[in-house]
């Protein structure tokens, strides 16, 4: 059977994932509770999305939610186990998911580097022109403005000299 995910949410109490879907029939949206069980405030967030969408129960209802969602949804519920706001732990998740230019990506740990290349492949996948999206152009030729006089780098000059 397919389903088609329309919109996925959380419930604090009891925790659970509510997703409102829509079944072949497509004739009215219907709503699934998933319980989170042994969630605390300690848990691992990407983990226990993991657990989820890949639950057998679970794994037909999830296929059209991503696992990044999955994942911010379970750090809404943690913030809120911690007695955190929500504008809090959305301002903790907008900084998670947001690539600073300035960082040293060498100095994170394995982990950390992983979480940073998947919002960068996520940021990619959402940019990314396709063939079939209406505002595609093939081959597109820009000229750049020289006002300036082109400056010659030393590293690519050969001299008689050196050689």
């Amino acid at each position: 059977m397919m389903f088609t995910a329309k919109k996925c949410g959380i419930r604090f109490q009891p925790p659970a994932i509510v997703l409102i879907y829509q079944g072949e029939a497509k004739d009215k949206n219907r709503q699934r509770i998933m319980p989170i069980r042994n969630f605390s405030k300690f848990s691992d967030c990407s983990r226990a999305a993991e657990q989820l969408k890949y639950n057998p129960r679970h794994k037909v209802y999830l296929e059209g939610v991503s696992l990044q969602q999955l994942e911010k949804l379970f750090t809404v519920l943690k913030g809120f186990l911690r007695g955190q706001t929500l504008d809090q732990t959305m301002e903790q998740i907008r900084r998670e998911t947001t690539i600073d230019p300035e960082e040293d990506l060498n100095k994170l740990d394995d982990k950390e580097l992983a979480k940073r290349k998947s919002v960068m492949d996520e940021l990619f996948k959402k940019n990314q022109k396709k063939k079939d999206d209406p505002d595609f152009v093939y081959d597109i030729e820009i000229e750049f403005p020289q006002d300036e006089q082109l400056q010659s780098c030393s590293w690519d000059a050969e001299s008689d000299d050196e050689i």
